[in-house]
């Protein structure tokens, strides 16, 4: 029996306002915006700097410096904190909620890799959203500021977080393997919600 849903979402998809849907119709905790807010307290900074790190990949030249000063300062790493702030540490921290969150289970995780770091479990359903392109445009530009190239935002934001997969868990986000359904928001979050709760064998709250 599936106790925990998983979210992996192309950018404009509206895979976050399915989740959201989700979890209303379930009584189920979303484990989203919440996830950062987490990392940031665990991590004992202001969640705008845990935000910016969020899904995100240090530059190379980050990785290499970090490498050198753990690795070649051994000394001055036992009288300082070794967890720096960047992407690595956030992807690490959000793994252990998500591994948290689906130990307790009934929740809705959206993004940060967990249908990698929770694929070996079988009470996880995991779920791809995609939709077609001048949908996730249109509806980019609903929330976007007047301005901004929706396109060019849309593609990098997919990227980004296609690298945080990648870099993190050796795996392509898109795979359909780590997948056990994928479906695409053409159909309306509500068709979708509705196929998600029946695939998956689930059973929405009273209301």
């Amino acid at each position: 029996m599936f106790n925990v849903v998983t979210i992996s979402r192309e950018y404009g998809s509206g895979g976050g306002t399915l989740a959201e849907l989700l979890a209303r119709r379930l009584g189920w905790k979303l484990v989203n915006e919440s996830l950062v807010v987490e990392v940031a307290k665990r991590a004992k900074v202001d969640p705008e700097i845990a935000a910016r790190y969020d899904e995100c990949v240090d530059p190379w030249f980050h990785r290499l410096v970090r490498g050198l000063w753990q690795g070649g300062y051994e000394g001055l790493a036992t009288r300082v904190d070794t967890r720096m702030v960047d992407s690595e540490a956030m992807a690490k921290l959000a793994g252990e909620i998500i591994r948290e969150a689906a130990e307790l289970g009934k929740c809705i995780i959206v993004g940060r890799g967990g249908q990698c770091i929770l694929r070996q479990r079988n009470d996880v359903f995991h779920v791809s959203v995609f939709g077609p392109h001048h949908q996730k445009i249109r509806r980019m530009r609903n929330r976007l500021a007047p301005g901004t190239d929706a396109e060019r935002f849309m593609e990098e934001t997919d990227h980004r977080r296609a690298a945080y997969i990648r870099r993190f868990y050796g795996e392509d986000w898109k795979d359909r393997c780590l997948y056990h359904l994928a479906i695409s928001s053409v159909l309306g979050i509500e068709t979708v919600a509705d196929t998600i709760i029946c695939a998956a064998g689930l059973t929405p709250k009273a209301s």
